[in-house]
């Protein structure tokens, strides 16, 4: 029985959702289910045909997606982000590219057969990682925190440079097969790469300026920008042929560069699209595999992978890590986690639906190709990569750091005294000029809201393995509650202040799950604990001894200090729910909130200053 087009197109957006949710449980990258959702419902159960869905709707849709993807990767590049990280970075991101692009084009034409347009094509996507990919995998194998920052911003710089790489190198196979001569050639290449250049340059200081001056509402900044966005890359493709992904991926990297400009919401404005635009892309072109055309790749195809993945990877890393000081151990499990993700397979999908229809011969095996070195170097990576760090003994030791919800005056006080304990801090706020007075404070902080997809791929928790919520935000506080209960996968891992007295009448109505998580520190409100702050409460560290007892120091405070945490004989630190049920050893160490000065250091200043008036007064009637 024939399915209905809508039926067709609402099971495609249910899938998607499916997809994006399972991979957050099993904590994967979604390409892998993505992709498996795809295959399943294309070549295997012939449920979606693309073709026959959207007919000539189906390259102009995979056109535009591909330019959403390639924008959004390049907003995340700041070059000031790029200077300030390692020499191990720096040197993998032009070597690396260069050594994989390499190897991938000389394995795929000399073993495969396949032609040089193409294998060069595919030596360039080959070399695009990703943080879509990446981050999944780190918060599963917890490596050093060395190696994570590699990693990670591996994946952050890569993206866009890649898929640029890519579009430079389609741009000159399909220029020099226009031309029946090089110069022009080369003229339709060089015009591609200046339209590309000036347009995207232009388009991205027009809209920065819109943005910084206000120009249009805040609520449009979102939608505004992604429609220009699409207007100039159509644009562009009218004034030089496919030109368009070069223009909008120079649009976000100049955007991203402005003094000035935020682009933060826009990031996170992504991801709703990745949602219901991006994620059923990928089902879309996973439907269009066939797998005749795997079939037809033989065992050479096998041979390409392992090529890539026990060659290329290793011969970057250790051309890259010459005078880095890293280790062996290091370098090897850096060789081994290189994972594709979901710019390859767009820019594939899209590269080879082109060629094909321009006549380029063996461009169909473009798609099977790099689909395939997705889901190898995703499935066996991140089944392999936790033992291997454990193996090797690059595994981060158990995570006792904080993530601290909240960049407030009481939220930063916390965060320097756990620093000052040599405890991980990282401290996240929408607000700004709480960012600022962090960072100002020398404190980790990220802008923005924590539980975003952009704050997934982004936000470096190595070492954090706890979530305090320190912050007025009721609504986020609940959101981020349920987001790092499942993604520290323990209710002793996250800690949350207790409702105000206005909420209390609206416990009922609060989940159980959130409930298990309040009542840090002996029970009280933020807002109590901003005025105590504000009535001069400082935060101070106490050991406890044999001389001094947990009583002698409620007794010295009048039982107006207030227990935050508790550290162990073994320097296991702990954040305190209730004072009354502290269990305490002689060598306990304490960080509380206390008044300024303890009562009697006040009564001793007192008297210090009637005696200083009294010998004055004295002195006066000597005279």
């Amino acid at each position: 029985m024939p399915v209905s087009t809508v039926l067709l197109l609402a099971s495609i957006g249910v899938l998607s959702l499916f997809c994006q949710w399972l991979a957050w449980r099993v904590r994967v990258p979604a390409i892998l289910f993505l992709l498996a959702c795809g295959i399943a419902c294309g070549p295997v159960l012939h449920y979606l045909n693309p073709e026959e869905v959207f007919g000539d709707l189906l390259f102009p849709m995979i056109s535009l997606a591909v330019a959403i993807i390639l924008f959004e990767g390049s907003l995340t590049l700041r070059f000031s982000e790029i200077r300030g990280h390692s020499k191990m970075v720096r040197n993998l991101i032009p070597v690396g590219a260069v050594v994989t692009g390499i190897i991938g084009t000389l394995s795929a034409h000399w073993i495969l057969a396949i032609s040089w347009e193409i294998s060069l094509l595919f030596g360039a996507i080959s070399v695009v990682t990703g943080p879509t990919v990446i981050a999944p995998l780190l918060r599963s194998v917890r490596p050093n925190a060395k190696l994570a920052n590699i990693l990670q911003w591996e994946g952050i710089i890569i993206d866009p440079l890649g898929a640029l790489l890519a579009v430079l190198v389609y741009e000159g196979i399909v220029s020099w097969g226009m031309g029946n001569v090089f110069g022009h050639s080369l003229y339709i290449f060089g015009k591609t790469i200046v339209v590309g250049s000036v347009l995207g340059a232009a388009a991205g200081y027009l809209n920065g300026q819109v943005l910084r001056k206000h120009w249009i509402p805040h609520y449009l900044h979102n939608a505004g920008t992604l429609t220009f966005m699409l207007g100039v890359y159509a644009l562009s493709n009218e004034i030089a042929h496919e030109s368009g992904l070069l223009t909008v991926t120079i649009m976000g990297i100049w955007m991203a560069n402005m003094k000035q400009v935020s682009v933060d919401g826009i990031l996170e404005f992504k991801e709703s699209l990745s949602v219901l635009l991006i994620s059923a892309l990928f089902i879309i072109l996973a439907a269009r595999i066939e797998f005749s055309a795997i079939v037809d790749l033989g065992w050479g195809l096998a041979l390409v992978l392992v090529i890539l993945m026990w060659v290329a990877r290793p011969l970057s890393i250790v051309l890259s890590a010459i005078g880095t000081g890293l280790n062996w151990r290091e370098k090897l499990f850096l060789s081994w986690i290189a994972p594709r993700g979901i710019v390859a397979a767009a820019v594939s999908a899209l590269f080879a639906f082109q060629l094909q229809s321009n006549g380029y011969e063996g461009a169909e095996t473009l798609v099977p190709l790099v689909f395939m070195l997705i889901i190898a170097t995703v499935t066996i990576q991140s089944l392999t990569a936790r033992p291997l760090a454990k193996l090797l003994g690059v595994a981060e030791p158990p995570e006792f750091g904080f993530l601290i919800l909240g960049a407030n005056p009481v939220a930063r006080m916390i965060g320097k005294e756990l620093k000052k304990h040599e405890v991980p801090v990282m401290l996240a706020d929408t607000n700004w000029e709480n960012v600022r007075q962090a960072r100002m404070e020398n404190l980790q902080v990220y802008f923005g809201n924590p539980v975003s997809e952009h704050a997934s791929n982004q936000l470096n928790l190595t070492g954090i393995g706890n979530l305090l919520v320190i912050s007025p935000y009721k609504h986020m506080n609940s959101l981020a509650t349920y987001h790092f209960l499942d993604w520290f996968g323990d209710h002793d891992s996250v800690f949350s202040l207790t409702e105000g007295e206005q909420d209390q009448k609206a416990r009922h109505k609060t989940a159980e799950k959130i409930q298990q998580t309040r009542g840090l520190f002996d029970g009280v409100s933020y807002a109590k604990l901003a005025s105590l702050a504000s009535q001069g409460y400082v935060i101070k560290t106490t050991q406890l001894s044999a001389e001094f007892s947990y009583q002698d120091f409620l007794e010295q405070y009048q039982h107006q200090a207030l227990v935050l945490f508790l550290i162990d004989g073994k320097d296991h630190i702990e954040p305190v729910k209730s004072m009354d049920k502290l269990k305490l050893d002689e060598d306990s160490t304490l960080i509380s909130l206390v008044p300024p000065k303890a009562p009697e250091e006040r009564k001793d200043v007192k008297n210090d200053q009637t005696k200083i008036a009294e010998d004055a007064t004295h002195i006066n009637d000597v005279k």
